[in-house]
């Protein structure tokens, strides 16, 4: 089996920080300290589709607060 083949079969898991920033993490491995799993397990391509619909600001959360308390949206 190549890599290609391998990386198709893995199972992800979407994972949050503390800056409510998403990405996908191996779900056969333990979470990075600093975040921890929400929304979906399965393909990369079901998690990647759940973080499109999910992440609708880009901004981290600490950023996005300092903004909202200066008046800036």
């Amino acid at each position: 089996m190549d890599d290609s083949t391998a990386e198709t079969k893995r199972t992800y898991c979407v994972v949050i920080n503390s800056e409510e920033q998403y990405s996908i993490w191996p779900a056969d491995r333990n979470i990075p300290l600093g975040w921890s799993t929400v929304g979906t397990t399965g393909s990369r391509e079901e998690c990647i589709a759940y973080i499109k619909e999910a992440w609708v600001d880009m901004r981290p959360l600490s950023v996005r607060r300092q903004m909202s308390q200066s008046g800036a949206a």
